[in-house]
This record gives structure tokens, sequence and C-alpha cells, in this order.
């Protein structure tokens, strides 16, 4: 019985915000003359979302083609960022993560980033030995449940959990058909009676209760 675990990135497993906000900041003050300050604050407010949603907000007053031209900049240059300077990892990471691979668990990330960025994760903190595949929006141009549900089909999962820490989050596992565990570790709540952590070292634990539990 193969059995794994899908985790959202930003606020499941690190908190990048600031890292983000200074990325897009300096590439807006390269690639425009668009005077936008990309505050912190700003994009914690538009985590989970797909890329094509935080460019439709941030850059509203402009044309299609010019939002997907300065994403595509804001994007590369948060890619480069995150591979020099990482995020902050959410407390307990890297001693939960061994933990559910002792407990025989796979595990994947499945997140609304674009192409690099779950890379650039991996390759800063060194974490990349503790996940077996990965999936994201800017991989496939598809929702989220449709990730989870390829990551968890392509991997042969016979039960697998999503863990997040957003509704949208939760309404994405659900719509793939897998179990859901809230994360009260990062950017939102959730409007559903659901298992939670309210931090990464309950999350051994919590897994096995939910991949026990009938569905």
């Amino acid at each position: 019985m193969k059995k794994g675990i899908l985790f959202d990135l930003d606020g499941t497993l690190w908190d990048s915000s600031e890292e983000v906000a200074i990325s897009w900041s300096e590439a807006l003050k390269k690639h425009s003359d668009l005077e936008l300050d990309i505050t912190t604050e700003m994009i914690q407010s538009v985590m989970g979302k797909s890329m094509t949603d935080i460019a439709d907000i941030f850059f509203e007053k402009y044309d299609l083609d010019m939002r997907r031209e300065l994403l595509e900049y804001c994007c590369e240059e948060e890619n480069e960022y995150i591979r020099r300077h990482g995020g902050q990892l959410l407390t307990g990471l890297q001693e939960t993560l061994q933990r559910l691979r002792d407990q025989g668990y796979h595990l994947y990330i499945v997140s609304n980033c674009q192409v690099g960025y779950i890379e650039a994760f991996m390759e800063y903190h060194k974490l990349g030995m503790f996940f077996e595949d990965f999936e994201s929006f800017g991989g496939t141009g598809r929702e989220k449940s449709y990730n989870i549900r390829l990551v968890t089909q392509r991997n042969q999962l016979d039960l697998a959990v999503y863990v997040g820490d957003t509704q949208g989050d939760y309404l994405a596992a659900t719509e793939a058909g897998l179990a859901f565990i809230h994360a009260r570790t990062g950017y939102g709540t959730v409007e559903a009676d659901v298992p939670y952590i309210e931090n990464l070292l309950q999350l051994p634990e919590m897994a096995e209760d939910v991949i026990a539990a009938p569905q």
C-alpha cells in the first residue's frame, strides 16, 4: 500500500513572502516605469493564487500582454533571488520530513507557482532528497486540483492526503478526491471542519490518523 503526502509550499513548508516582495520590486525597477512598491503584506495577501491571477491583481491597469510581460520579468527575478537567498523554513520542517519518510510516506509538492520556484526552494535549502515529485501551475497551466490528481496518479498512490494552508487548498484537495489537513501555519483559514495542525511537528501523528480514517 503506497502512501503519499502532497504539500502546498507557501505558508505550509516555508514563508518566502519577504524575499518575493524584494525580488518583484527589483524586477519592476529594472524592467518597467511602473511606480508600484511590492510589500510583504501584498505578497501574503495573494499567496495561493495562480501567477496569472496575481499579475491581474497587481498590474490590473495594464492590458493583458503587458501584464504577462511584467509577470515574466518578476518570476525570473524571483526564482533567481530565491536561489541565492532562500526563504524562511517553518519550524521543524526537516525533522518532520525525515519522520514522515521513516514512517513510510512518499512526499510531494503541488503549488500554484511558476516553473523554477519549487526547484529554487529545494536547491537553496537542500531538501530535494525528501521529495519524489512535484508539479506547479507553471508546469501544466492547470488548476491545483488537476495537478494534485496528476501527481497522485503518476506516482500510483493508493492513499494520499494534501496538506495546505488556505481555503483554496482545501477545495482543490476535495475536488481531487484527497483527504486534507489544514496547516494553520500560513496565510489562510478554512471554512470547513477538517483536521489541522498548528505546527509541522504535529503532522506525522496527524497524518497517520487521517490516512487511517474512512474516506
